[in-house]
């Protein structure tokens, strides 16, 4: 398969490493040259500098209707336009990565079918997680640099609030389970020595994690 991804983020990246990792020929369209350049001294796929809601530019690295587009820029109305230019250009499939919840409906009057939601498949591994609690003694990966990990509260931190935990900067704790009770928790939440609370995370911070709630 051959897979052009516009937006050359550490999200566009992990897909092309996934891709490229899957055997599959990958082109990679952004402005940025310096950070395709970056990706190029590791990478083994094609680079395009430019705007890929161009024609011009979709159109150059268009081979045939066996081609898919796939649009995860930062902004969701730019990858709409460009996955409706490829779509005119001749992909035979375009996939747009839509973050506006608004923007949903819009996809669907324009009939674009494949769309990405990284919040949607965020939100259903934790539930998944939460229904599966054997996995969550292990972290769950919710995306390509995301983790889900559930972690014991010691008696250290027994009575204080989320705020008050010691969390890594990129954490964000998501729900308290005490005994068969859960909860959705925020800043103020209390927890008691014995509780676990899901916590997701960046991947690169998981030992930092694993540090703050060892018992000492």
């Amino acid at each position: 398969m051959r897979v052009i991804i516009l937006g050359a983020s550490r999200f566009g990246e992990a897909i092309a490493d996934t891709l490229i990792d899957a055997k599959h020929e990958v082109v990679l369209i952004d402005r940025d040259r310096e950070r395709l350049e970056e990706l190029a001294e590791r990478m083994d796929c094609g680079m395009i500098e430019g705007d890929g809601t161009l024609p011009t530019i979709l159109e150059e690295a268009y081979r045939d209707e066996n081609d898919t587009f796939v649009a995860v820029t930062n902004a969701s109305e730019q990858n709409i336009l460009a996955a409706l230019v490829a779509r005119s250009v001749g992909y035979g499939r375009v996939i747009p990565q839509i973050v506006t919840r608004e923007l949903m409906r819009v996809c669907r009057q324009l009939d674009l079918r494949d769309v990405i939601n990284p919040h949607a498949t965020v939100a259903k591994s934790i539930l998944e997680a939460l229904q599966d609690r054997v996995a969550l003694d292990h972290e769950t990966e919710l995306q390509n640099q995301l983790r889900l990990k559930r972690v014991h509260i010691p008696e250290r931190h027994g009575g204080k609030t989320i705020d008050a935990l010691d969390l890594p900067e990129s954490a964000r704790a998501i729900a308290r389970i005490r005994g068969e009770e859960e909860c959705l928790v925020d800043g103020d939440t209390t927890v008691a020595h014995g509780d676990y609370v899901l916590i997701a995370l960046a991947r690169e911070d998981l030992d930092d994690l694993d540090r703050a709630f060892r018992e000492k």
